[in-house]
C-alpha cells in the first residue's frame, strides 16, 4: 500500500513539474524572421506574469523589433529572453499597439536597456492617463513582479493617425482607425508580408471585453477598417493566429451583434435590464472562452454608452 501511495505521489509530482515547465508563450513563425508569441487566453495570473495576450518579434540585421512590452518589468524580461532565443539579438525597438497594461507597462525596462519605444501620440496620451491606476490594479496579482515597473511612454511619439517606418530594412505601418478596446489603440501592418498584428482590436477563441474605457461602436468601425487591409495572417490580441474569416466570426460579428442590439434598446430607452434579457443568450458566440463571465457585462456597458449619447 505504501509503495502505491509513493508511486502515486511521484506521478503527481511529475505531472506538476511538467505543467510548470510548459512555456507561458507559444512561438509561431509567420514568415522569415517574423514570429508571434501566443499567450494564454485566461486571466492575468502571477504564474503567467500577466502575459495573457499575444506579442510580436521581428528580426532585423540591426536588432529585434518587439511588438508590445508586457505588463511589468518581470514580464518584459521574459519577453526579452524569448525574443533573443528567436533572433539572437537584443531588442532595439518596441512598438506599442495600445493602452491596456500588457501592451506597454514593460516599456521602462526596455528603455533602460537602450531600446527605442515607438507609439502614436494619441496612444501615449491614454497611456499617461491610465498607467498608475493600471499598476495599482495589478499589484494584488503580480506582487513583486511589478517591482521597478513605471509607466514609461515613447519619448518622441509619432504624430497623426499613422506612421510608416523602415527599421533596418523592415517596413511597418502603425495605423489608428478609431478608439477600440481603449482610446488610442492601433494595429501594426507589415504590407510586404501582409501580416497584421492587431493588438486588442481582434480577439479569437475567447470573448472580448467591453470595458468602461471601450466603445463598441467605434471599435466595430476600427475592426472593419483593419480587416479591409485583407491580411494573409492575423496575430490577434488574444487567441491563436487566424485568418480574416475567423476574426470576422469571433470579433466582427460579435461587435455588430452588440452594437445593433444595444443601440435599438437605448434608442427606445427600454433600460439596460431589457437589453441584457433580450441579448444574453447569443448562441453564435457561446463557444468562446469567458462567455459566461463577460457577455452580460459587455451588453451592459455597450447599452449604457448608447443611452448616455441619447
Amino acid at each position: 500500500m505504501k509503495k502505491h501511495v509513493l508511486a502515486l505521489f511521484g506521478a503527481l509530482l511529475l505531472c506538476a513539474q511538467t505543467a510548470w515547465a510548459e512555456p507561458i508563450l507559444k512561438v509561431e513563425k509567420l514568415a522569415d524572421g517574423i514570429f508571434a508569441l501566443i499567450g494564454p487566453t485566461g486571466g492575468r495570473l502571477y504564474e503567467n506574469y500577466g502575459l495573457n495576450a499575444n506579442f510580436g518579434v521581428i528580426d532585423t540585421p540591426d536588432g529585434t523589433i518587439l511588438i508590445d512590452s508586457g505588463a511589468s518589468t518581470a514580464a518584459a524580461r521574459l519577453l526579452e529572453t524569448e525574443a533573443r532565443k528567436l533572433t539572437g539579438k537584443p531588442v532595439k525597438w518596441v512598438i506599442n499597439t495600445g493602452v491596456q497594461d500588457h501592451r506597454w507597462l514593460g516599456n521602462g525596462y526596455f528603455a533602460a536597456q537602450g531600446a527605442e519605444i515607438i507609439a502614436l501620440k494619441r496612444t501615449t496620451v491614454s497611456q499617461q492617463k491610465l498607467g498608475r491606476a493600471q499598476i495599482e490594479a495589478l499589484s494584488g496579482v503580480l506582487r513583486e513582479q511589478l517591482q521597478d515597473t513605471r509607466p514609461t511612454i515613447a519619448e518622441r511619439p509619432q504624430p497623426g493617425d499613422s506612421a510608416r517606418l523602415t527599421l533596418a530594412g523592415r517596413t511597418l505601418e502603425i495605423r489608428y482607425f478609431a478608439d477600440a478596446h481603449f482610446a488610442g489603440d492601433v494595429v501594426v501592418w507589415l504590407p510586404q508580408e501582409k501580416i497584421l498584428f492587431t493588438g486588442d482590436h481582434i480577439y479569437v477563441d475567447r470573448m472580448l471585453g467591453i470595458l468602461p474605457e471601450s466603445n463598441a461602436e467605434t471599435w466595430l468601425a476600427a475592426f472593419d477598417q483593419a480587416i479591409a487591409l485583407q491580411p494573409a495572417r492575423i496575430v490577434p490580441g488574444h487567441g491563436r493566429v487566424c485568418d480574416v474569416a475567423q476574426a470576422q466570426r469571433e470579433t466582427g460579428d460579435y461587435l455588430r451583434f452588440l452594437v445593433s442590439g444595444t443601440r435599438k434598446f437605448a434608442e427606445d430607452m427600454a433600460g439596460v435590464d431589457a437589453a441584457v434579457g433580450a441579448l444574453k443568450d447569443a448562441p453564435d458566440f457561446r463557444h468562446l472562452k469567458n462567455f459566461d463571465e463577460l457577455h452580460r457585462g459587455n451588453i451592459n456597458r455597450a447599452y449604457l454608452r448608447f443611452e448616455a449619447a441619447q
